[in-house]
């Protein structure tokens, strides 16, 4: 998905994070997509770059090893595998997407691509983020065929992503921060349409579904968020979704008002 450039500046001014429906977790290839690749083997990860600067695939080993730890910690296990092209063309051939403008990495079933371009521009830390992110619906499997709502599925990998990135709430949602400190909320959560690329609002869609499942997290614990990715609201939480809505654009108010 590609994100409107004025999202996450903290990163980059021109974040993308993008998610499919996806197969969980990963295993090393049996052959790489390139008959040259340069292949790093991590105990727990696989990195293959294709005619890209040594010391620069180095840095992405080292980034994934650190993402999947991240992942690991509230998710539990993932073998990423994850490829480096030498151009965005070629990533988007591989993971057979059609436009990729903006985007710095995605995931396919059972791997992330990273997109040269879009990665290179990304801050030290907006590289960690969406690395992360991406390892992340490599691992939950994301939508699940249709029946994770696509706010937790994009939440919680943002979840993941920022869980060790230090930043604070409203630099993280600040288009969002504005929305609400000018006395506007949304009155539900962000569905499908509003996460589709040159939506209006798609930057404000990220963070509303990041601070929904930090709401989660909360006020029911990380464990219990973890557990919503398989059940919803009303099994998991307790509450009905008229509920959880009320309880989570309380929270906007508290943490962006």
């Amino acid at each position: 998905m590609s994100v409107p450039q004025r999202r996450r500046a903290v990163l980059t001014g021109m974040l993308a994070l993008a998610g499919a429906a996806l197969a969980s977790g990963a295993a090393p290839l049996p052959e790489g997509p390139w008959p040259d690749a340069t292949v790093i083997r991590g105990e727990h990860y696989v990195v293959m770059g294709h005619r890209v600067p040594a010391a620069r695939l180095a840095d992405l080993a080292a980034r994934t090893e650190r993402a999947r730890r991240t992942v690991a910690a509230i998710w539990g296990p993932v073998r990423p595998v994850v490829l480096f092209p030498e151009t965005d063309a070629e990533a988007g051939a591989l993971a057979g997407a059609g436009a990729t403008g903006g985007l710095a990495a995605l995931a396919t079933a059972d791997r992330v691509i990273v997109l040269p371009d879009g990665y290179g521009r990304l801050t030290e830390t907006g590289r960690d983020v969406v690395l992360a992110h991406e390892i992340t619906h490599v691992a939950t499997g994301a939508t699940r065929g249709g029946r994770v709502p696509m706010w937790l599925s994009e939440g919680f990998a943002d979840y993941v992503g920022y869980s060790a990135a230090g930043l604070g709430v409203r630099t993280v949602a600040s288009e969002l921060a504005a929305e609400v400190a000018a006395g506007v909320l949304p009155d539900r959560l962000p569905g499908p349409a509003d996460f589709a690329p040159g939506a209006v609002r798609l930057a404000q869609a990220y963070e509303e579904a990041w601070l929904a499942c930090r709401y989660v997290a909360g006020r029911f614990g990380e464990r219990t968020l973890v557990r919503l990715y398989g059940g919803d609201v009303g099994t998991v939480l307790g509450l009905t979704p008229a509920e959880f809505t009320a309880g989570w654009r309380d929270y906007l108010r508290k943490e962006l008002g």
